[in-house]
């Protein structure tokens, strides 16, 4: 199971990636390998500002749909497009091309709450 050193983590097994006051967001490698085979990414609040844990939008694998809660509380600026056309890239590059949105942080204070990838190790007993 790959857990970067770099990236911060969620206990609902978002990762997130921070540079400046923009954080990218996706789901762990851990995650997608629960789900299984991912067959549609959707996000709907491109351009809204929400709150912390707030459902952003869903994943839906071939076995379930599940919610995505934001990690930190800001204002969506954008959707990685690509996942309309090809949503298994959250399978196969869960922290690279598989990235969901970016956010723009209006709290910082909320990145101290993310868990580091020794407490998300910890979290799915990796």
């Amino acid at each position: 199971m790959n857990i970067p050193a770099n990236l911060k983590y969620t206990k609902d097994h978002e990762w997130v990636s921070i540079e400046g006051d923009v954080a990218t967001v996706g789901i762990t490698d851990f995650a997608q390998g629960e789900l299984g085979d991912i067959v549609y990414v959707e996000v709907e609040t491109v351009d809204e500002a929400l709150d912390k844990d707030e459902v952003f939008g869903t994943v839906e694998a071939v076995k379930t749909v599940s919610d995505l809660f934001l990690p930190l509380s800001g204002e969506i600026i954008e959707f990685n497009e690509s996942l309309e056309d090809a949503p298994e890239t959250v399978n196969s590059d869960p922290y690279g091309d598989g990235w969901m949105i970016k956010v723009k942080i209006s709290d910082t204070s909320e990145v101290e709450e993310l868990l580091d990838d020794a407490g998300y190790k910890a979290l799915v007993g990796a």
